[in-house]
């Protein structure tokens, strides 16, 4: 259960009463545009990292780790909401370590008897913090808007369980998806994968480690601003290292936790762009933000695709910052972004998934207290 304090509340409440509010009025809140590297802050981006930046979640890195993740938490309870019209499933999925747990997405009442394929998710959070909960709303919006099934999975964090444990845990789950495809109503050659920042880093790791599987490895990749390299800092960790929701101090505490002296930054499995050779993994759907510290890396992770002649498309959102897509029940901005995202998923897989992406994108409407339930009812 989320603890949320009653500034927590009054954030929710704000965010929503942005989400409708007119863009003159948005404007107006925000002052002076935010202009960097030539690219301008979305107004309303702008105003919620006046609220964000504002509480101690802002500097979560300096807390312990169990308020760090609390702070997590309630950051996707303050800025998301819950999309009804779904089936949610907890499952168990087996790993060489024992067994994991998973949360499957499935539309209810759709139109598609079959669905189009499965999007095995890695949520983000640094592979520290994070959690089914915080990647809910995504996954929600991809499943009920598409209806593609979607397996989010609940990946051992570290430092508990530091590298390799997580990526262990991720390429297990999509080999065991893919192998049951069939309980999905699909078969192995419509499994993709997808993630936010760390759980984007996931996916690249698994196309990588499963390309040569005999059963297939993704037959997709969705990466929303991923991490790809952890041995160095690109420009971006200059221009937005601080004051945009993810820090450059909190990339070196994931990285802390994360390796603890049990992988190396330029390991593969840890900085996917330092991979020798690319050629072969799935093709891609790189989504960059362009207020983040990440994006330099996640650019040179979609050039180093091309360069291997795996096809790639690549989004810049110039005007967001790192993690927005979680907002997608609150922004509208967050909420098309998913939602072509998703299209790229359906654009490759065959069949139903061609019917199915050839249906006009469903119109924002902002949640409301009326329509939505909160992740997770405060305490």
């Amino acid at each position: 259960m989320v603890k949320a304090t009653l500034r927590d509340h009054g954030t929710r409440i704000a965010a929503r009463t942005m989400s409708r509010a007119p863009q003159a009025i948005v404007r107006r809140l925000q002052g002076q545009p935010h202009i960097v590297d030539g690219q301008e802050l979305d107004p309303m981006t702008h105003v919620a990292l006046r609220m964000l930046n504002g509480g101690p979640a802002a500097t979560f890195e300096r807390f312990p780790l169990d308020k760090a993740r609390e702070f997590i938490e309630v950051d996707a309870w303050t800025f998301s909401g819950r999309s009804r019209g779904l089936v949610r499933e907890q499952i168990s999925i087996p790993t060489r370590d024992g067994s994991i747990p998973a949360r499957v997405y499935t539309p209810r009442g759709g139109t598609l008897t079959t669905p189009p394929g499965v999007l095995v998710y890695f949520h983000g959070g640094g592979w520290v913090v994070g959690s089914l909960d915080t990647a809910d709303s995504v996954c929600a919006t991809i499943a009920k808007t598409t209806g593609m099934v979607v397996v989010s999975v609940d990946y051992r964090l570290a430092p508990e369980n530091p590298f390799p444990s997580g990526v262990n845990d991720s390429v297990d789950a999509f080999r065991w998806v893919r192998d049951h495809a069939s309980s999905f109503g699909t078969d192995a050659r419509h499994v993709a994968v997808g993630g936010e920042s760390a759980g984007g880093n996931i996916s690249a790791v698994v196309s990588l480690d499963t390309r040569d599987d005999p059963e297939g490895g993704p037959m997709f990749q969705l990466l929303f601003m991923p991490v790809t390299d952890l041995s160095q800092k690109s420009n971006s960790y200059l221009l937005f290292g601080e004051g945009y929701f993810l820090t450059e101090a909190q990339m070196d505490w994931y990285t802390d936790h994360y390796l603890r002296g049990a992988g190396s930054a330029t390991d593969p499995r840890v900085s996917p762009l330092l991979a020798d050779d690319l050629t072969g993994v799935a093709p891609a759907y790189v989504v960059v933000s362009g207020f983040d510290p990440l994006r330099d890396e996640g650019l040179a992770y979609a050039d180093r695709l091309r360069q291997a002649n795996v096809p790639v498309e690549t989004v810049v959102h110039a005007g967001q910052i790192h993690g927005f897509v979680n907002a997608c029940l609150v922004s509208g901005a967050a909420h098309d972004a998913v939602l072509h995202a998703a299209r790229a998923v359906l654009k490759a897989f065959q069949g139903v998934a061609a019917q199915a992406a050839a249906r006009p994108l469903p119109r924002f409407i902002p949640s409301t207290d009326e329509t939505v339930t909160a992740l997770a009812p405060p305490k």
